[in-house]
């Protein structure tokens, strides 16, 4: 229980506490924590004394305080806990609560380097059937390592960024054209975000997970189909992609999740050792798209095949260096049926069931349309967490 006014029975409750940056007034940008309807300053309550992290919570992006590891995250959040449910600080911590409504979110930490899996194997089947009909729709290598790909940390944005439709190479019956991209669509996926940095050479264990990472952020990673249609082969994802992907501007913590992990899919054939992890578990996070304030999908996180600590692993294992501020992501999340996949392509099988919408139908976005994207889990004693929603809307190509 807190002595925070609404706070009980929220998704923000005292189990949840994500951190975020935000500017109040013309201040400088400042560390926070969501409780309900409030942000509690924590560059004032360390300034005060109220906590203590090395200074790390004065500075304008979490980067300093992820760095500080584990013990400290633990610590901060439990004398967070203390502070915002024993009565007897109230008349200390109640003046560094400032109401979300007069704040003005930022990207929470600066972005390191961007790694986007493709763990999804009901969406990887899923575009398997849309672009190779009539040939197995996964490829031999699916099951036996995370697919992923090195994006552009440069064009990484906060949630409520507007997304400019982008221009590109698409393909065309006579040959590639140049133009605005006409099939621009959404990815709507997890982010893990990188605290503890480790050096080049080495690599991270599946049983390391929680000693690097920090926090969870809602993920959609904008993508033009037809750019990428015409690009992908044979390197992969390029300019279709690197235009765009916003984040929430909450990170949730991993201990805000422990009520949360469930066992993952069963892994069939059995996978390499680095990537042996037992227990083998995923996180039970249920995700729900927007279309113009329409629901139109309800991604289950539960059903991905490969799990976080399994991406972080293959990320390092040929010694590749994790950066604090580095963020990977999980790959589009779609569950077995139509109502649970996580981008357009799929949703009207890739433009050909057009989805009603009100005032219209839409195959992939139109300039104006806004999606937005939230998630919940189960936290302790029944309680739900909400990770802070993502969202954007489409301007037109320049």
């Amino acid at each position: 229980m807190t002595w925070v006014t609404g706070a009980d029975g929220s998704a923000y409750g005292v189990t949840n506490l994500p951190y975020g940056v935000f500017v109040h007034g013309e201040r400088e940008p400042r560390i926070g924590v969501r409780i309900g309807d409030f942000v509690l300053d924590l560059a004032g309550a360390e300034a005060a004394g109220l906590v203590l992290a090395a200074g790390a919570l004065g500075r304008p992006t979490l980067n300093a305080f992820m760095a500080l590891g584990r013990p400290q995250w633990t610590a901060v959040r439990q004398r967070l806990t203390e502070l915002l449910t024993d009565p007897a600080h109230r008349a200390a911590v109640e003046p560094l609560l400032v109401p979300l409504g007069e704040v003005r979110l930022l990207l929470p930490f600066e972005v390191a380097d961007y790694v986007d899996f493709y763990s999804s194997e009901h969406h990887a089947a899923n575009v398997g059937q849309i672009f190779r009909p009539g040939q197995p729709p996964l490829l031999p290598n699916w099951r036996h390592l995370p697919i992923g790909y090195h994006g552009r940390a440069g064009t990484v944005v906060v949630s409520g960024t507007p997304v400019t439709r982008p221009c590109g190479q698409r393909p065309g019956p006579e040959g590639p054209t140049y133009g605005p991209s006409a099939r621009l669509d959404i990815e709507a996926e997890v982010g893990f975000v990188v605290g503890v940095p480790s050096p080049l050479g080495s690599r991270v264990s599946v049983d390391d997970f929680a000693d690097h990472v920090f926090g969870v952020v809602l993920v959609n990673d904008w993508s033009a189909r037809d750019i990428q249609a015409w690009e992908y082969q044979p390197l992969g994802p390029f300019l279709g992609k690197s235009f765009a992907t916003s984040v929430s501007a909450w990170v949730t913590p991993l201990d805000a999740l422990a009520d949360a992990f469930r066992p993952g899919p069963e892994q069939d054939p059995p996978v390499a050792d680095y990537l042996r992890d037992v227990p083998h578990l995923g996180l039970d996070l249920r995700l729900q798209v927007e279309w113009n304030g329409e629901r139109v999908s309800e991604p289950p996180f539960a059903t991905m095949y490969w799990t976080p600590a399994q991406q972080l692993a293959h990320l390092t294992v040929n010694g590749a260096s994790l950066r604090t501020g580095d963020l990977y992501a999980s790959g589009t999340v779609s569950g077995p049926e139509r109502g649970q996949v996580g981008s357009f392509l799929e949703l009207t099988w890739g433009g050909a069931e057009p989805v009603k919408l009100d005032g219209g139908t839409r195959t992939f976005l139109e300039d104006g349309d806004t999606v937005t994207i939230t998630a919940t889990a189960p936290g302790p004693d029944g309680t739900t967490v909400a990770l802070g929603e993502v969202t954007g809307t489409i301007l037109p190509a320049r």
